[in-house]
C-alpha cells in the first residue's frame, strides 16, 4: 500500500550530514534513485519496467522505500543518488544543512491530500476545540496548518492527535478522532466513515505541495550527463504513458498496492507537469506557479510555525538547466 511522506521535519535533520562523499563516481556508475507511494513518482516503475533509463545510456537502481522518512534520510546521508520527494521536505533538509538541488518536477498534489471532517463539522473553522490526526511534520500537517490559518485559526486551537497516516485514517473510521489530514489513498480509508466530507484540499492551494526529483548538489554538479538522462527518462516515459495508459496504470497501481480503479480516482488530484510546465515552474516569478516563490512562502511558514528553527537558503536550489536541454 500507499505510505508517502511519512516524515517528520524534525526527524530528517538527524541524518543530514552525517555521510561526507569521499568519492566522485565517474558517469558509468550506477545511479540510486529512490521513491516512496505517491502516484506523481509511480512513472518511475514504469520507466524502469519499459526500459528506458537503458535506453538514455543511464544504469539505474530503482529503490522503493515504504517509508518515506527512510528515503529523505537516505539522500541526506548519501546512501541514494537521487530521490522522489516534495518541496517542503527539501527544504527542511536545507535548514539542517543539506546540500540538495531539485532538477525536475514530477507533479503538484492537486486534492489528492486532504483534511477529512465527521459528519457535523461543515469547515475548518468547526475544527476550533476538536481531535484531528495527523502525521506530524508531512505535508498534509503543511495542509493542516495552511488551512487553519485561512480560517483565522491555529494548532493551538484544535487537540492535535500526532499518528503515522495509515492510522490516523483507521482512528478517524474507528471515531476517535474528529478528523484527519491524509493523502490517497488514505483518503478513500478515511471517507469509509459515514457522513464524513473533505473540508480542505491541496486543490484550495494552488502550488503548495510540488513534488519532485532532488540530487545532492554535488551530483548535479559532478555528473550533469547522467542527471540529464535521469530527466530525459522522465519525459521519455510520461510519452510513453500518454499512448499506452491502460498498460501504464496497471504497471503503476501494482506498484501502489492498488487496484486499477482505485488508481484511476487519483488522477485528478495529481497533476504531472509537462516540460512546458516543469520551465515555467523553474523560471523565477512572483505567483504561487513559481518554485522561487513558493519555497519562499513555504520557509517563511515553516518558521513561523516552528516546524523548523532556521530558514533554509533558497541559494543553488532550483537548477533548470536539465529541463531546458530536454528536446522534444
Amino acid at each position: 500500500m500507499f505510505s508517502r511522506r511519512i516524515s517528520r521535519f524534525s526527524a530528517v535533520l538527524v541524518l543530514l550530514c552525517a555521510t561526507a562523499c569521499t568519492s566522485t563516481p565517474t558517469s558509468t556508475d550506477k545511479i540510486t534513485l529512490g521513491l516512496s507511494a505517491w502516484p506523481g513518482w509511480f512513472p518511475w516503475q514504469v520507466a524502469h519496467e519499459q526500459g528506458f533509463f537503458r535506453s538514455n545510456n543511464v544504469d539505474v537502481e530503482l529503490k522503493y522505500f515504504d517509508s518515506y522518512t527512510d528515503s529523505l534520510n537516505a539522500l541526506s546521508s548519501g546512501a541514494i543518488d537521487a530521490n522522489s520527494q516534495t518541496l517542503n521536505d527539501t527544504l527542511a533538509s536545507v535548514s539542517g544543512g543539506a546540500q540538495q538541488t531539485i532538477i525536475l518536477v514530477n507533479d503538484n498534489s492537486t486534492g489528492n491530500d486532504q483534511v477529512i471532517a465527521r459528519e457535523g463539522i461543515s469547515g475548518v473553522a468547526d475544527l476550533k476545540g476538536k481531535k484531528v490526526a495527523v502525521e506530524q511534520g508531512t505535508v498534509d500537517h503543511y495542509l493542516l496548518l495552511l488551512a487553519l490559518t485561512e480560517a483565522g485559526l491555529s494548532q493551538k486551537d484544535i487537540e492535535l492527535v500526532p499518528l503515522a497516516t495509515d492510522a490516523a485514517a483507521a482512528a478517524f473510521v474507528a471515531g476517535k478522532v474528529d478528523a484527519v489530514g491524509a493523502f490517497a489513498p488514505f483518503t478513500t480509508t478515511a471517507l469509509q466513515r459515514p457522513g464524513s466530507r473533505a473540508i480542505a484540499t491541496s486543490a484550495e492551494f494552488p502550488g503548495a505541495i510540488p513534488d519532485h526529483l532532488v540530487v545532492s548538489g554535488e551530483f548535479a554538479k559532478n555528473r550533469p550527463e547522467a542527471a540529464q538522462a535521469l530527466v530525459n527518462t522522465w519525459f521519455d516515459t510520461l510519452d510513453w504513458i500518454k499512448q499506452n495508459n491502460g498498460q501504464a496504470i496497471e504497471i503503476m497501481a501494482k506498484r501502489g498496492g492498488v487496484s486499477t480503479d482505485d488508481y484511476r480516482t487519483y488522477d485528478a488530484g495529481t497533476t504531472i507537469f509537462t516540460l512546458r510546465q516543469n520551465i515555467d515552474a523553474f523560471t523565477p516569478g512572483v505567483t504561487p506557479t513559481h518554485l522561487n516563490h513558493q519555497a519562499g512562502r513555504i520557509a517563511d511558514f515553516m518558521v513561523s510555525t516552528g516546524l523548523t528553527q532556521k530558514r533554509p537558503s533558497l541559494d543553488g536550489l532550483f537548477d533548470d538547466r536539465f529541463v531546458k536541454a530536454v528536446r522534444r
